[in-house]
């Protein structure tokens, strides 16, 4: 008897410029300044991630049902970049600084706009009374517009074939915009502003994942985005679509990375999720 494939559905999570390790000549000059572009976080393996990912989508082209893409997207002035805060004697804060309401509170570091101080506290002790994070000072990346916020090149020549193949487009999920609070997860903000939608549940776009019989994930990075947004799916869907189960979920290990230094976050991750009953493989042995 002829069995109809189940529906399947390619989430790929912040595959961006700025989070990939690029060779030199994958990247352009700025024409404004004439010097070479350069990843702003890049992530150690995302490059061959991004090249297995797109030869994943190459391959199973015709047997992807629908595909949606995840950007990160910020401004300059964000409360996760340099540029928001000042050390208490007013010098510079580094990238990779954690910040702790306890140190804002003693002084340590401030906002560069002291007028935002009420805001910042009642964002930080939100964020860890959570007991998921603590603020992380990044490098300002993935700034909306720019070439860091572009999509890999390979993978996103591989979207166009994709949708040229099954004339659909690529589902774009944007995150990040709001500069008060933190956005990992593609399904909703760390903390939530009751101001901004934008940063609420995203519940059309749990719908539409969902709605697929195996939501396969990958992108960057494994220690942050990837695992913040599964995280949140695995939170959320069973409650919002009864009889979903967790192993509709397959993750492609070879498709995914950690930040360098969080490599235990990764294992953690993959751990927890497969004793949750995710699925684990490789983009090779899932497309034979």
């Amino acid at each position: 008897m002829n069995r109809t494939p189940p529906t399947l559905h390619l989430l790929a999570i912040d595959p961006q410029n700025d989070f990939c390790n690029l060779p030199a000549d994958w990247c352009p000059r700025d024409p404004a300044t004439a010097r070479q572009c350069a990843p702003a976080l890049p992530v150690s393996g995302a490059h061959a991630d991004m090249e297995r990912l797109a030869a994943f989508l190459h391959r199973l082209g015709l047997r992807i049902d629908g595909m949606t893409v995840t950007l990160d997207s910020h401004q300059r002035y964000d409360i996760a970049h340099p540029l928001f805060w000042q050390a208490g004697d007013g010098t510079e804060v580094a990238p990779f600084t954690s910040i702790t309401a306890a140190q804002v509170r003693a002084g340590a570091f401030l906002p560069r706009d002291a007028g935002a101080l009420p805001r910042v506290l009642a964002y930080l002790d939100a964020l860890e009374s959570q007991g998921r994070y603590t603020l992380m000072v990044w490098p300002a990346h993935c700034e909306i517009g720019s070439w860091g916020h572009g999509v890999h090149a390979a993978l996103l020549a591989a979207c166009a074939d994709w949708q040229a193949l099954r004339g659909q487009a690529v589902h774009a999920v944007f995150k990040g915009m709001n500069p008060w609070t933190e956005h990992y997860s593609a399904i909703e903000a760390e903390v939530p502003d009751p101001q901004d939608p934008a940063t609420a549940l995203n519940r059309p776009l749990l719908e539409r994942l969902g709605a697929a019989e195996c939501l396969v994930i990958a992108g960057e990075a494994s220690s942050h985005c990837v695992r913040a947004t599964t995280e949140h799916i695995v939170q959320h869907l069973p409650r919002l679509q009864p009889g979903w189960t967790p192993d509709r979920i397959l993750l492609l290990t070879d498709c995914m990375s950690p930040v360098s230094g969080f490599e235990a976050q990764h294992r953690a991750f993959l751990d927890a999720m497969r004793a949750r009953g995710v699925r684990l493989a490789t983009s090779t042995d899932f497309a034979a």
